[in-house]
């Protein structure tokens, strides 16, 4: 792994890759890593579960290179998710919900809400659409793409495995850690029961 710093994505005019896994080196095993071209980290999102029973039992907190909490991500009983800022869960500090729309085995479609430009509407910011299963999913703002996932296909290779994939964000003036956020939101947002196939490779 380079040692040199992680190159911020909001600092490149030019559309940037980051390489997502939950195995990244130097990360502990489960916690989902989004590393540049040189392996540096430059998000990584902590998982918390629950055993209560009380409407906030999913609890995901997104870090920058640093380690300072950029959001914490809550789930709630009816399926949606608020985004505070930080490390905070106080009203105040809301920043986005995300409620799914749809959830099928070939198709999860979720819609975002920034709280400081739509209250008191019901048009969604930015629409996320994609296959769970192929972990491909893009972004939209409008009509305009923000961001896509995608995997990392290589020639001659029959089947392509689904532990690492690649996060492509398009220039643009939406904050780099949201596209994050709303990246592992949609993650952890596929049908439960098809989860004992996200191990199994891709045929292609």
């Amino acid at each position: 792994m380079s040692n040199s710093a992680p190159i911020h994505p909001a600092n490149l005019p030019i559309p940037v890759d980051l390489f997502v896994s939950k195995k990244h080196p130097g990360l502990p095993r489960g916690v989902i890593g989004f590393a540049d071209s040189s392996g540096n980290i430059v998000f990584r999102v902590n998982r918390q579960s629950s055993k209560s029973s009380s409407s906030d039992d999913d609890k995901m907190v997104l870090l920058d290179s640093a380690g300072n909490p950029l959001f914490s991500i809550y789930r709630h009983h009816d399926g949606s998710w608020h985004g505070f800022k930080g490390n905070d869960d106080g009203d105040k500090d809301l920043i986005f919900k995300v409620q799914r729309t749809l959830n099928k085995f070939t198709s999860t479609e979720l819609e975002v809400f920034l709280v400081a430009e739509t209250q008191g509407e019901s048009t969604c910011n930015f629409k996320v659409k994609g296959c769970h299963f192929q972990r491909s999913c893009t972004i939209y703002k409008g009509d305009s793409i923000v961001a896509q996932t995608s995997l990392m296909h290589k020639l001659r290779k029959i089947y392509v495995r689904r532990n690492k994939f690649r996060l492509t964000m398009f220039p643009g003036s939406i904050d780099p850690a949201l596209v994050v956020a709303f990246v592992t939101i949609f993650l952890v947002n596929g049908p439960k029961k098809f989860k004992f196939l996200d191990k199994l490779p891709v045929t292609v």
